[in-house]
């Protein structure tokens, strides 16, 4: 009975927590949605940059729906795949004049988005589901958190971008843009290759069970993650010269990106899970006391 009694009330505690974290990312949303409208272009009054960001949030509310019926989390990444492409395609398409900036960036952001959304929905497929969703989508509330965070996610790591495509300051590309272009394609470069080296490395039956160590995994423990915090900060200096006034707030998006890669979902989780699979073994220990985190080195 004690026990039954203290799982409803952790229940009750993370269903009060969600309804918190739901209106915390929908007044962060809205604010950002203002900030990064100031100056813009608009339509009907309202600013595109808020009504793409309105849009971010209805497109996972409204896939929320049916998954939380299915009690499926499959269609979570591939949701998240087609916010982005929709936020920039309605952007792209809402504003006046666009520029080599603009277009480069929508540009960049529809080729990273199609190619991780899909790379994640097959990943998810593979193996039938995503042990982060396996307690909280049998709560509503809990699981509607997860989707409507995602939407304010969107926005926050494609802010910049965004700022810039529907600013009404436009400025010629220039050396900060083609620098914020290369870090991105290094970023992208590099991210691609890791998820490309791992795919192979787990489809590998010899494999079955083991670590990789290989590749760019033998100069980093997650290069992924670096290459996604690299392509945003790239993003992040690319828009940089078309903000103006509160749109510099936009610029969060690389911090914004690397503390929850680095603090939140991304390596404290995936370290603990390696830990608890590999934690122990000599070859792993070894590997993890001379390899770097996230940051690559050269193997030594």
């Amino acid at each position: 009975m004690t026990s039954s009694t203290e799982n409803s009330s952790r229940n009750t505690e993370a269903e009060r927590n969600a309804a918190i974290g739901i209106l915390i990312a929908a007044l962060l949303g809205a604010l950002l949605g203002w900030a990064g409208g100031d100056g813009g272009d608009r339509v009907g009054g309202v600013s595109v940059f808020a009504v793409v960001t309105i849009a971010a949030f209805a497109i996972n509310v409204l896939a929320f729906v049916p998954s939380y019926r299915a009690r499926t989390e499959h269609y979570y990444d591939i949701t998240g795949s087609v916010t982005y492409l929709t936020v920039i395609v309605l952007a792209v398409l809402l504003s006046s004049d666009l520029d080599a900036r603009a277009i480069i960036a929508a540009v960049l952001v529809l080729i990273w988005a199609g190619r991780l959304g899909s790379f994640l929905f097959r990943r998810v497929k593979r193996a039938g589901g995503d042990g982060r969703f396996d307690q909280i989508k049998q709560s509503w509330i809990r699981f509607l958190m997860a989707w409507v965070v995602q939407g304010l996610w969107v926005i926050l790591t494609a802010g910049a971008a965004l700022a810039a495509i529907t600013s009404g300051a436009k400025t010629t590309f220039g050396v900060v843009g083609a620098i914020g272009l290369v870090l991105w394609l290094i970023g992208f470069a590099i991210e691609v290759t890791a998820d490309a080296q791992k795919t192979a490395f787990k489809n590998d039956p010899t494999n079955d069970g083991a670590f990789i160590g290989s590749g760019l995994w033998a100069w980093s423990r997650h290069p992924n993650y670096f290459g996604e915090i690299t392509l945003w900060t790239g993003m992040a200096i690319l828009a940089f010269p078309a903000l103006q006034g509160w749109q510099y707030a936009t610029l969060i998006s690389p911090i914004f990106v690397t503390v929850l890669l680095t603090r939140v979902s991304g390596l404290p989780m995936l370290e603990r899970r390696a830990d608890k699979k590999w934690g122990g073994q000599s070859d792993y220990e070894a590997y993890k006391a001379s390899t770097p985190i996230l940051i690559p080195r050269p193997p030594r």
